[in-house]
């Protein structure tokens, strides 16, 4: 048996809801997929849509980790990254972002926004309806 050491380092402080660069959406769903895991195989992984040496790569997961994002785990000489948001904060962080950029922080203006300027089909609209009246239902019953 291989005695291992580990030393966990955390971040800057995370943020409630997380704003991620596009390169750094990039580099989390790589490490969501494969946690825990080492800057070269997140380079590996993306060298197929984007041709990032290992030091772009591992400069911008050393920058995550001081950002809150990713920590790293120390095994010797390895070091493995870990997320420490989920894709659902996340995606929060991300649609907080865009509500409040492009429309004031008001849900409705951007629903009704949606609504004219999309082509949903029927059955997008019966799903839509569906998860209004599931949540309509769970707030009633919460007070």
């Amino acid at each position: 048996m291989t005695k291992m050491i580990r030393n966990s380092q955390q971040g800057g402080r995370r943020k409630s809801n997380p704003e991620l660069s596009e390169a750094e959406w990039m580099i989390m769903k790589v490490v969501w997929e494969n946690e825990p895991c080492a800057a070269g195989t997140v380079q590996e992984i993306l060298q197929h849509s984007k041709n990032w040496a290992y030091s772009t790569v591992k400069g911008a997961m050393d920058r995550m980790v001081e950002k809150g994002f990713l920590k790293i785990s120390k095994i010797r000489n390895l070091q493995l990254f870990s997320s420490t948001i989920s894709q659902e904060e996340a995606q929060k962080g991300e649609f907080k972002k865009m509500l409040k950029r492009a429309f004031d922080d008001a849900l409705t203006p951007m629903m009704q926004f949606l609504l004219e300027s999309e082509d949903f089909s029927t059955n997008d609209l019966k799903q839509m309806r569906l998860m209004i009246e599931k949540a309509e239902k769970s707030r009633k019953s919460t007070k």
